[in-house]
């Protein structure tokens, strides 16, 4: 790519380098492994920055912190932000999974293939909340469907509240089944790579009864949205 190298002010269009109209120019050869140094190297000084900024400013709690955590929670939390960005701002989007249900799979098919999942990964069944029928036995009206199914692996529960309290905020695991506007179905629940893979450091066995619960709730998802049975 020519890039110019004007004697005037230069401008920077559309991700390319343009001379000011008007203003006398000559040729410069620029690779453009230059550019792409530059931006990585820019990318590193923020990213420096930041961290520099963070451990000033909240001391060395943050570094005893960061060592507590899963391996990959940094990660983890930059997926999470990207998330967040790309929803606006939407905290629910960063925290959450959703899955959009393959067209010709009903909501029957959804629930018969949420239980067998279930069934077949010991997962406990504690409660269907039908908020869809319960408007509609309200209002008279037909609503788009809303349906919150609840599961739960009671003896993981009691050790995840063993390890954090607030963990019991997150209890049971659910699953949303919600109907869009243009009569799409969609499944939602909550991000469970945030729960397993971005705190602290989980000790054995909890750690791999934890990971048991979250490839469980995927494996839900992923086969129910396909119509797998």
């Amino acid at each position: 790519m020519a890039i110019f190298e004007c004697t005037d002010t230069v401008w920077f269009v559309g991700g390319f380098d343009k001379c000011q109209v008007g203003a006398p120019s000559t040729p410069l050869i620029h690779s453009p492994f230059e550019d792409i140094s530059m931006r990585i190297w820019t990318r590193i000084s923020v990213a420096s920055a930041l961290l520099a900024t963070a451990l000033l400013t909240t001391g060395c709690g943050t570094v005893s912190t960061i060592g507590k955590l899963e391996d990959g929670a940094g990660g983890e939390a930059s997926r999470m932000w990207d998330r967040w960005v790309e929803g606006n701002g939407d905290i629910a989007v960063a925290t959450t999974w959703e899955r959009k249900v393959k067209p010709g799979v009903t909501a029957k098919d959804v629930e018969e293939i949420l239980k067998l999942v279930a069934v077949e990964r010991n997962m406990r069944d504690v409660g269907v909340l039908p908020l869809s029928k319960e408007l509609e036995a309200r209002s008279g009206k037909k609503e788009k469907l809303l349906t919150v199914y609840s599961y739960c692996s009671p003896a993981t529960a009691r050790k995840m509240v063993d390890f954090s309290p607030h963990m019991a905020a997150y209890l049971p695991c659910r699953i949303s089944v919600v109907e869009h506007d243009d009569g799409s179905l969609w499944l939602y629940t909550l991000n469970m790579d945030m729960m397993v893979k971005m705190g602290r450091k989980l000790p054995s066995p909890l750690k791999e009864e934890a990971w048991a619960v979250r490839e469980t709730i995927w494996q839900m998802m992923e086969r129910a949205s396909k119509g797998e049975f």
